[in-house]
């Protein structure tokens, strides 16, 4: 099957949009601290968050790029109308993620988050200039399985890098950079697609190569996260480190987010991690489950496929559109970052999946209904707008800052590469199976599906999920036990 697709999951210029963010997190940041002086002291973490989100851009850009180009790759490689080949182009990025995001876990844990992320540029970089000097179908698909285990690592390494070293009160703030830049990657590459003719596929690769670099050269100079060096009992590193980040306060911030031996008040190595203790961890649970359900809520059948549906609900400009609802993803993303250290990650989360449940409903209604056949057009653009506006308000930028704030520090590595193994293996299934689902249904009953999964999700997250907002990690590993 030919996948048709518009852009990544979840999730211009990018250093602009960077930019104009982070003004808003430090903005956000000085109203929660009511601190005057503390913007200043968030330079360097915002600085090392800057770096690591390289990582979630190319994340973006790679999932996005090889779409507008895939006709000419195909002419230029020799298998031009087989849809199959071209498939497997584009399928292969996927499988080579869900590949990166297992390993993640063991890298980070053994090596450190810093160290890791530091050899997460080589896949992406190597994968890049592979992809972009490819002469067949299978140096290609060696270049995309790269790509794929590089932005597999950042999926799992950027989130987990950027909790460790956020401040506990503005870790939401900060959190969401991940999915915004994201997002950017993804409007870029789309940008790119426009700007660039598809005959000059080899120049949109060899412009992936460039946030590889930039992440490996930023963080050869950052420091590593203060939290995974206590726990490995390096004290003296790990007060360094704070220093460096959050400023003399730095110490006494690490002491709320590690646990520390009572008696002697260093850090205890922690023992082994079973694969019992793991599945059977609350967070962990957690963490699996709503990343299955952000995939089965329906956000990649909109981001890959959103194309197609407007072309057949009769917009003339199908592309332009999408690019346009993914720009409004970019938007609202920012406006979730400044509310998720004031509304918390439990209320986004409600109103987000509440919302995509109702735009689901109404596209799903409107493009089933004879009687609105006339309005066909309208109600697609304006469902999926208002769909990918409640997706960046909480189910983007949510579940990837969620899953290291409730699994406890000996488990947090492994749990975040879990929780996004869940992610990319589904985001695969589901990009396989939309069409033949909408063949077997129609676009009205697949949609239905996915309303139903959101209103499921609502009562999920008000259920199971804890509020974390403003709480050290070490007090959310507390409340968990409970």
């Amino acid at each position: 099957m030919r996948v048709r697709a518009t852009g990544g999951s979840p999730r211009g210029a990018a250093p602009l949009g960077r930019s104009s963010y982070l003004v808003v997190a430090k903005s956000s940041a000085a109203a929660d601290l009511g601190d005057s002086t503390q913007p200043a002291s968030l330079t360097p973490v915002i600085w090392a968050v800057v770096i690591a989100s390289f990582g979630a851009f190319a994340f973006g850009y790679h999932c996005g790029i090889v779409n507008g180009p895939l006709n000419a790759i195909a002419a230029d490689l020799g298998f031009a109308g087989n849809a199959a080949l071209q498939g497997t182009v584009v399928s292969s990025l996927l499988a080579g993620a869900a590949v990166g995001s297992l390993a993640g876990s063991g890298l980070a844990d053994s090596l450190g988050r810093k160290t890791a992320l530091l050899l997460d540029a080589v896949p992406l970089l190597v994968g890049a200039l592979v992809s972009g000097t490819a002469s067949s179908l299978t140096a290609m698909v060696m270049g995309r399985v790269f790509c794929g285990i590089g932005i597999g690592l950042a999926s799992a390494l950027v989130p987990l890098y950027i909790s460790e070293i956020a401040p506990s009160r503005v870790r939401g703030a900060l959190g969401s950079v991940n999915q915004l830049v994201i997002c950017i990657g993804i409007v870029s590459a789309l940008v790119v697609n426009v700007v660039l003719p598809q005959t000059s596929w080899r120049t949109m690769f060899y412009l992936a190569s460039l946030p590889a670099l930039l992440l490996g050269l930023g963080l050869s100079i950052t420091p590593e996260s203060p939290r995974w060096l206590s726990s490995k009992g390096r004290t003296t590193e790990a007060e360094a480190a704070a220093e460096k980040l959050w400023g003399p306060s730095g110490p006494s911030e690490l002491t709320q987010g590690t646990k520390t031996d009572v008696e002697g008040g260093a850090a205890t190595a922690p023992a082994p991690v079973s694969m019992k203790e793991l599945l059977s961890n609350k967070g962990v649970f957690i963490g699996c489950m709503i990343f299955l359900l952000q995939q089965f809520s329906g956000v990649n059948s909109v981001v890959y496929f959103s194309s197609s549906v407007f072309a057949k609900a009769g917009i003339t400009n199908a592309a332009l559109a999408s690019v346009g609802v993914q720009v409004m993803n970019v938007l609202m993303t920012v406006v979730a970052a400044s509310l998720m250290d004031r509304a918390g990650r439990k209320q986004l989360l409600t109103i987000s999946f509440s919302g995509m449940g109702l735009s689901m409903l109404a596209m799903a209604t409107g493009l089933h209904l004879k009687q609105l056949a006339s309005m066909s057009s309208t109600i697609a653009i304006v469902g999926t707008v208002a769909y990918m506006v409640f997706f960046a308000l909480g189910a983007g930028p949510v579940p990837g800052l969620l899953v290291p704030e409730i699994t406890p520090a000996r488990l947090r590595g492994r749990a975040v590469s879990l929780a996004l193994a869940v992610h990319w293996v589904f985001n695969y299934g589901i990009g396989q199976l939309f069409l033949p689902a909408v063949d077997a249904v129609g676009v009205s009953g697949v949609y239905l599906v996915f309303a139903l999964v959101c209103a499921f999700t609502v009562v999920f997250a008000n259920t199971q999920i804890p509020e974390t907002k403003g709480k050290s990690l070490d007090e959310i590993e507390a409340e968990m036990k409970a």
